[in-house]
């Protein structure tokens, strides 16, 4: 038998073990993905042996009209490529002979005589479509879990399993490209109006339906693309046009620092008028290139962080957690209104109430408006749409929560106010109810001080918009339980988020490590470096917007008053600049004013705001303009990243992958970095250590109160910077 280049798991079952094959009648094989060291299958290497074996064994089968191939499970069918052996290939070569390697068993498969049915559900990304796309028709159950997509982009690779050229052949060049560029896994349904699919059926007739198709008892077309081929597909014009707009929104949104999708861009335009042989080459050759790439390791180890992310809502011991079915959500601002909005759309029963009707009113509807979005664009269908509205009621007050699992609060940041209500909470639900809140500010501990059962007592803190931010801070007092934390972040789980368990500091880690970050830029600012250059010099660095813009965004005085709680809790190394109270006096708020650093007001929807006119006049210096553009980076960053190293040095994550993942999800740092930690051990820690040294000697920075203490390097990066660099 022979090996294969992918390497091989320490847990490698016996060949032959992962690939079942079933003959329930005669000229029908059934081919199940089964493998014994997988809970769910993917393709390792003991997968590609053992299935290059049984596909060698059904061509030399005369008799066989028809196969399918299908998993193991009603919800299985493959979860694509191995990501762990992705992560640990660094050779080129190794790579392209792998994806060669694939290449040629699904050009196996392709070439069977015998009519060839994928049968899936469940996950059907990457390489688990890309065989998909081998047989002859694709049929995919209409379960909610079916989701059907290549997402390798979102690894920093590119569909190199036949995707990049076998779908602008089925669907057409710009179908092609909107699924490769945004790696969307879609449903079914919406699948196979795109053409990636040929039928949707029922769970429980998959198997019989794809067994029909294979054996010809049933038809099943496949869509054609008809004059589009033409007009589209093969119009060298009209493939430039379509190139051209996709690597300007390419370029629009990542600002040229990921390479794979310029790649994949290249392969999908050519592929109509390509030979097989020839693109199966160029994707192989691609994906060597690429596979080894920084920005490829630190997507992969960000999509690790999220996996065991996942792996937080369960018990160490397998015991089965209660699910939380009904909640309380107690403030009906746009924090409350969003959190409970989320919990209703995933399927908990919400009660969310308000002394303000008004509020109330607002957070209903913008429930409905949600909902209604996402019908129009098929994310839901009618009968989901009309079960999560319904999920929502509003109450004026704590009224009937007695039947509640859970509780959380979105009120003022007052601490005698969080108490008061879940104080409330407390009295109205049952004994073993989790109360919430979602502080972004203040002790946990302080919180449940005056609560009964504060083991009970848990901080949620989520960021803003709720709907689209993916993390969550679960914030965990001395006396909080762990079942508390395992069932609330279960619920995390559940509403789509990814958490990340913290301690109870000031400012948590998100915002503690935003503060300094912030207030470094706004230094800068007063001190007479040009805006625009601070904001492009950030989104060139990989954020996803200026460091000003995002103080507009989450309102300058919420921002100041964030600064103000970190300077208590860390002394003077966090003191705020002053120069951000003359906007707060004025008014001058941000985007919920109108104006801050950027003018909002009067701009036209789909347009950008731009930076106020007015901005010099608050610069009374210009002490640091002649910075250059790494000095000015650095300030920002490093305070930040130092600040991340004696957030590790305080265990107030886990570890230092957990701080890389919530920098990425909380703060937006960029993914092609891997995180903050992951950029600084890249960027050298003794390096980072002599940088940090040289900024402690910078005039402005010796004459600032606390300056020197912010920039003195951690102990952490001192040890680290001794014992070869590494944080983790």
């Amino acid at each position: 038998m022979e090996t294969v280049s992918l390497p091989m798991p320490d847990n490698a079952p016996e060949p032959g073990a992962c690939v079942r094959v079933e003959r329930p009648e005669t000229g029908l094989a059934i081919v199940i993905f089964d493998p014994p060291h997988r809970s769910f299958p993917v393709f390792d290497a003991p997968m590609v042996r053992d299935l290059r074996e049984v596909i060698r064994e059904l061509a030399g089968d005369q008799s066989l009209r028809g196969v399918v191939f299908t998993g193991r499970k009603a919800d299985q069918f493959l979860a694509g490529a191995d990501v762990e052996g992705i992560g640990s290939i660094t050779d080129p070569g190794i790579f392209e002979k792998a994806c060669f390697e694939l290449h040629e068993v699904f050009d196996s498969i392709s070439k069977l005589s015998a009519r060839t049915v994928a049968a899936v559900s469940g996950p059907v990304p990457g390489g688990a479509y890309e065989i998909s796309l081998s047989c002859d028709r694709i049929v995919a159950s209409d379960s909610n879990a079916t989701r059907i997509g290549l997402p390798e982009t979102q690894l920093g690779i590119i569909p190199g399993w036949g995707g990049s050229h076998r779908l602008p052949r089925r669907v057409g060049v710009p179908n092609a490209l909107t699924a490769a560029l945004t790696g969307r896994l879609f449903p079914a349904k919406s699948a196979y109006k795109m053409g990636m699919i040929d039928r949707v059926t029922k769970q429980e007739y998959l198997l019989r339906i794809a067994s029909d198709i294979a054996m010809g008892r049933m038809p099943c077309k496949q869509k054609k693309r008809g004059y589009k081929a033409f007009l589209v597909d093969r119009n060298p014009l009209a493939l430039w046009i379509v190139g051209a707009m996709a690597k300007r929104g390419v370029t629009a949104k990542t600002r040229g620092k990921y390479p794979a999708p310029y790649e994949v861009i290249k392969l999908i335009l050519g592929a109509p008028l390509a030979r097989h042989g020839v693109w199966a080459k160029k994707e192989a050759e691609v994906v060597g290139r690429l596979g080894v790439t920084s920005e490829c390791k630190s997507l992969v180890s960000l999509f690790f962080g999220t996996e065991r992310a996942k792996a937080l809502g369960k018990h160490p011991n397998g015991k089965k957690l209660a699910p939380i079915e009904t909640a309380a959500v107690v403030g009906a601002g746009i924090m409350g209104g969003g959190i409970a909005s989320v919990l209703a759309q995933k399927g908990v029963s919400v009660r969310l109430a308000d002394l303000s009707s008004e509020a109330l009113g607002d957070s209903m509807a913008a429930h409905a408006k949600a909902l209604k979005v996402k019908k129009k664009r098929r994310r839901i269908n009618a009968c989901e749409h009309d079960q999560a509205l319904d999920r929502l009621d509003a109450v004026p007050g704590i009224i009937g929560m007695q039947g509640c699992d859970f509780a959380i609060e979105a009120v003022a940041e007052v601490l005698g106010v969080k108490q008061k209500v879940l104080g409330a909470l407390a009295e109205a639900m049952p004994d073993d109810a989790i109360l919430a809140t979602n502080t972004s500010s203040l002790s946990v501990d302080a919180i449940a001080s005056t609560l009964p059962s504060p083991e009970r007592v848990i901080g949620m803190h989520f960021f803003n918009p709720v709907p689209k931010m993916p993390l969550v801070e679960i914030i965990r007092g001395d006396q909080t339980s762990d079942e508390t934390v395992i069932r609330t972040t279960a619920l995390a789980l559940q509403m789509g988020k990814t958490p990340v368990i913290c301690k109870d500091v000031p400012g948590f880690l998100v915002n503690r490590l935003l503060g300094p970050y912030l207030d470094e830029a706004v230094r800068l600012f007063l001190a007479g470096v040009d805006p625009l250059r601070i904001e492009n010099l950030m989104l060139d660095f990989g954020m996803p917007m200026g460091p000003l813009q995002l103080l507009d965004e989450v309102g300058i005085d919420i921002a100041t008053h964030a600064a103000e709680s970190l300077h208590q809790g860390y002394g003077d190394r966090m003191i705020p600049v002053e120069g951000l109270s003359t906007f707060v006096f004025n008014k001058r708020l941000g985007k919920k004013t109108g104006k801050g650093f950027y003018q909002h007001a009067g701009v036209k929807k789909g347009k950008k705001a731009k930076l106020a006119e007015d901005l010099g006049s608050f610069q009374k210096q210009a002490a640091l303009a002649a910075l250059d553009d790494q000095q000015i980076v650095d300030r920002m960053v490093l305070a930040m990243f130092n600040e991340g190293c004696r957030a590790l040095e305080e265990q107030v994550v886990a570890d230092a992958d957990t701080l890389d993942l919530a920098t990425v999800f909380g703060m937006g740092f960029a993914p092609f970095h891997g995180g903050l930690i992951r950029y600084g051990e890249a960027r050298g820690v003794s390096d980072i250590v002599a940088d940090l040294n040289r900024l402690c000697k910078a005039p402005d920075i010796v004459d600032r109160t606390g300056g020197i203490l912010r920039f003195t390097p951690a102990q952490i990066l001192i040890d680290a910077a001794a014992n070869g660099g590494k944080l983790r």
